[in-house]
């Protein structure tokens, strides 16, 4: 099987492929840095999707995701946009936890693993 990697860079890939899978760096939102946790949200999701599309993937392909959210409360300002970006029936497992993420001005970060269509 062959690994593909997008937007590769020198420290990583935003999205490996291999055997199936799409894996997809955690993505943070890097044309709303500072913004709220609702636009930082639908910023992510819409840069996810780029990221699926590309990798010949999409939304309801996604198997798993991780949130990490500065503060947990903001849990359900990011749940709104989550809710609305999901396509019906097609909700992922997923985690969210509260972490101290690398950059002050990012308030989500968005991991996901898909199947490739």
């Amino acid at each position: 099987m062959q690994i593909e990697r997008y937007e590769t860079g020198k420290r990583m890939s935003q999205a490996v492929t291999y055997g199936g899978f799409v894996f997809l760096a955690g993505q943070v939102a890097i044309d709303a840095p500072g913004a709220s946790v609702r636009e930082q949200t639908a910023n992510i999701l819409a840069r996810i999707t780029k990221l699926l599309e590309g990798a010949g993937s999409n939304p309801t392909r996604i198997l798993s995701a991780t949130i990490w959210l500065a503060d947990m409360s903001s849990f359900e300002e990011m749940n709104a946009v989550w809710d609305a970006w999901v396509p019906s029936g097609h909700a992922p497992a997923r985690a969210t936890v509260e972490a101290k993420l690398a950059e002050r001005q990012y308030s989500v970060e968005i991991g996901i693993i898909a199947a490739a269509a």
